[in-house]
């Protein structure tokens, strides 16, 4: 199944709404089934400014819909989310 890595910055001073939106982001993230890699970007105070996840889906469509349905999207976390196709060529997943 094809790779996607979603990045996802935060808006400014996101923070608080990232921190009420984190289970249910993380619930959603883990029952899909699609990440194979995630994590927050974090800033120079090690505070969370972002996402980055490798997931797998069906096509870009499919991908593009897992980033649009993220409880942190529906809470209007993120500044900018890119979606883009990935090839693994190093290391492992």
């Amino acid at each position: 199944m094809p790779l996607f890595v979603l990045t996802c910055i935060d808006k400014p001073n996101a923070l608080e709404q990232r921190l009420g939106a984190r289970e249910a982001h993380i619930a959603y993230v883990r029952g899909s089934g699609a990440c194979k890699v995630g994590g927050p970007f974090l800033d120079e105070a090690g505070e969370m400014v972002g996402s980055m996840l490798i997931i797998e889906a069906d096509d870009f469509a499919a991908a593009k819909a897992f980033a649009a349905a993220d409880p942190y999207a529906a809470a209007g976390v993120f500044q900018s989310v890119d979606v883009r196709p990935f090839k693994l060529t190093l290391g492992s997943l």
